[in-house]
């Protein structure tokens, strides 16, 4: 992924009023069925990351953006290799 995009995504969810912070897992490394308190959006900087919601797991790749609303069960977990990500999150009133 290169810094233009990752320059571009910040700029694009900041403007949407999400602030953007890095993140990284290790292989294999995630969370169970949880929930969060603010809107999740994301872009997938390396590896992947993969997201499950009523039993359907989608696997997002470098370059790929996921969304998430404030209170969406679900669970998430990194690829073999790990996952690097940008993560926007916005509160939600």
């Amino acid at each position: 992924m290169t810094n233009t995009g990752m320059a571009e995504f910040e700029a694009r969810v900041g403007a949407e009023g999400y602030k953007v912070v890095p993140r990284e897992l290790g292989p294999n490394e995630g969370l169970g069925d949880h929930t969060h308190d603010f809107d999740a959006w994301g872009l997938v900087t390396s590896g992947e990351f993969h997201i499950t919601i009523d039993g359907k797991t989608t696997i997002y790749g470098t370059g790929d953006e996921f969304k998430l609303p404030a209170g969406c069960l679900h669970s998430e977990k990194s690829g073999p290799a790990g996952v690097t990500f940008l993560a926007g999150r916005r509160q939600n009133p």
